[in-house]
């Protein structure tokens, strides 16, 4: 009972905070201790989400916008999956290749990388394959480098033993390297989706003809304070979203992993 008590709590301290921080921005406001023209408001920015949903916006229904924005994402993030994936466990395993091109995805990972989004936007145009294009790299390598040292520490007994059963190099990678991993790649997902939101937003920010990154620059453009914290609202939302199917996936995925056992108070 305890225990479900403080389960409980957790959820409606967070919601408190997160009222007490509104309450205090909305006062400030009213009382003009800070300018609604510069800061915003909590009452116009959802305001502004009404219109857009009741209305929608300069660019057709929000809905429509939030979809660009999620198909630019799942793209993307599934495309940065897999290649992260595939390339992270083979230079994790072949030494050789991973001192040739490590130097290589290390130059490349040192690149701002909002220089990358103006120069996809110049190769793929405004249209969704920049946007995916910059998505993909960021979640490239944040899964890469988890995949690579996952790879190199996987434990060479179970190697041994699969190549005396018989196995090959396929094999080995296949059926004990990769499930290895599997643990250092599921971590990496829940931060590599954000990146991927991040990389979708961004790059509409930079040039797009639909999505809710072209919605905030508009709201930029025109000094508009609670239309952009409205698109970071509908952002955030959607991102939260695909954590907690993440999260699911995860718990789902790893259900064959034991679970840490607190150990027992020492008795006097």
């Amino acid at each position: 009972m305890r225990t479900l008590l403080r389960r409980s709590a957790v959820p409606a301290v967070q919601i408190a905070i997160l009222v007490a921080l509104l309450g205090a921005w909305q006062v400030a406001v009213d009382t003009k201790s800070i300018s609604v023209f510069f800061f915003g408001s909590p009452s116009g920015t959802f305001r502004e989400l009404y219109e857009w949903i009741r209305r929608g916006t300069v660019q057709g229904p929000l809905w429509q916008q939030a979809w660009v924005t999620m198909q630019e994402t799942l793209a993307g993030f599934g495309i940065g999956v897999v290649l992260g994936v595939l390339l992270g466990t083979v230079l994790g395993r072949i030494p050789v290749l991973a001192r040739i091109f490590t130097v290589y995805i290390g130059t490349l990972n040192s690149v701002p990388r909002i220089v990358l989004g103006s120069v996809f936007i110049i190769w793929f145009g405004l249209g969704m394959g920049s946007k995916i294009a910059l998505a993909v790299v960021l979640v490239f390598f944040s899964v890469f480098f988890n995949a690579f040292q996952g790879a190199r520490d996987v434990d060479p007994g179970l190697i041994a033993n699969a190549k005396v059963l018989g196995a090959g190099r396929g094999a080995v990678l296949g059926h004990v390297v990769l499930p290895a991993t599997f643990s250092w790649i599921i971590a990496s997902l829940r931060v590599a989706f954000g990146l991927a939101v991040t990389g979708a937003v961004v790059g509409e920010i930079l040039g797009a003809t639909q999505g809710l990154g072209l919605l905030i620059e508009q709201a930029q453009g025109n000094f508009d304070p609670d239309g952009v914290y409205a698109g970071l609202v509908v952002t955030t939302a959607l991102a939260a979203v695909a954590e907690g199917l993440i999260t699911l996936l995860e718990r789902r995925l790893l259900r064959w992993k034991p679970r840490r056992r607190t150990a027992p108070a020492p008795t006097t």
